[in-house]
């Protein structure tokens, strides 16, 4: 590629070279383009009235001199780009989450490492490697970015979809729904959707997308009424493993070293009483999955009693 006699190819090389953190030292440039350093210059000039008119805010990237290096330097402002802090928590998030399949992490991690600066990009590899490389995916080991992808598009174009489902017990069967959320849970992606059935329209089912498989549409969309629209955020605070059922108010007791771990657990967790460090705990929770997690716990947690708030969903 030539270089010095195309103007274009310069300066996206000189773009791409700051953008990856790299000092760009304006005489050391020209020699190895073969140009002059007014050339370098311009092009460098043009490149910052370029990200001016490119960008929203005037101040949201900007090429800076420095001038004790004499050298000229990227400015990526964190509301536009991730910072390397940004980018290990994602890392170690994804890599605990153990949600996808080494290939699909591999894409992943890569793609949040090609953000960092050279010298922060070693750094990062570093504190994840030996996490990174005894990596090991979930027993179906499927490729999922396809299919969330798939699934969401039908959940904003509001779609009726078609797919086989695999049970857990290992029974296949053809299920037609009204899919409406995707969530992750403990290893797990899910699909929330509600069966096609007008008569079940206030009554919602959960599949694990690793377990769909031949999605497709069958031409024809589905409405929602706004007082039946499914609240993600209010859904997960009251879901426990993603078991459905009634929803019910459940009360029981705490000790008060495990009372942290309770609340985080339970978003809906309110404090009644408490009594010589015993503490009196009333949460909203969906189905089985709530007496699951307090059996759990041993003897930190004294079940007291549970009443149904709403018929099961």
């Amino acid at each position: 590629m030539n270089l010095k006699g195309n103007k274009g190819f310069r300066m996206i090389y000189i773009y791409e070279r700051l953008n990856k953190g790299e000092l760009i030292i304006k005489e050391q440039l020209a020699d190895e383009l073969c140009v002059t350093p007014k050339t370098i210059q311009r092009d460098i000039d043009e490149l910052r009235i370029y990200l001016a008119e490119t960008h929203s805010m005037e101040e949201d990237v900007l090429i800076k001199y420095d001038r004790q290096k004499k050298g000229y330097y990227l400015i990526r402002f964190e509301r536009e780009w991730f910072t390397n802090k940004e980018i290990l928590a994602l890392c170690k998030i994804l890599l605990e989450s153990r949600a996808f399949n080494k290939d699909d992490l591999h894409k992943l991690i890569n793609k949040l490492l090609m953000q960092v600066v050279p010298k922060d990009k070693k750094y990062i590899n570093e504190i994840i490697q030996n996490e990174y490389r005894n990596y090991i995916p979930l027993r179906h080991n499927k490729e999922l970015l396809n299919p969330l992808w798939e699934l969401s598009q039908f959940i904003i174009e509001k779609e009726i979809i078609r797919f086989d489902y695999t049970r857990k017990d290992g029974n296949g069967k053809e299920r037609i729904v009204k899919p409406i959320s995707i969530m992750f849970s403990e290893y797990y992606f899910y699909l929330i959707a509600f069966e096609n059935n007008d008569s079940e329209e206030d009554k919602f089912k959960i599949f694990r997308v690793d377990r769909v498989e031949n999605i497709t549409k069958v031409n024809q969309k589905f409405k929602q009424p706004y007082n039946k629209r499914f609240n993600d955020g209010e859904f997960r605070k009251r879901i426990q493993f993603m078991y459905t059922g009634d929803l019910e108010e459940i009360k029981f007791k705490c000790k008060k070293h495990s009372l942290e771990a309770v609340l985080d657990r339970l978003p809906t967790a309110e404090i009644i009483n408490e009594e010589n460090g015993l503490y009196t705990i009333k949460a909203e929770a969906y189905g089985d999955g709530i007496d699951m997690w307090i059996r759990s716990q041993g003897e930190n947690i004294e079940f007291l009693s549970k009443r149904i708030i709403e018929e099961s969903v």
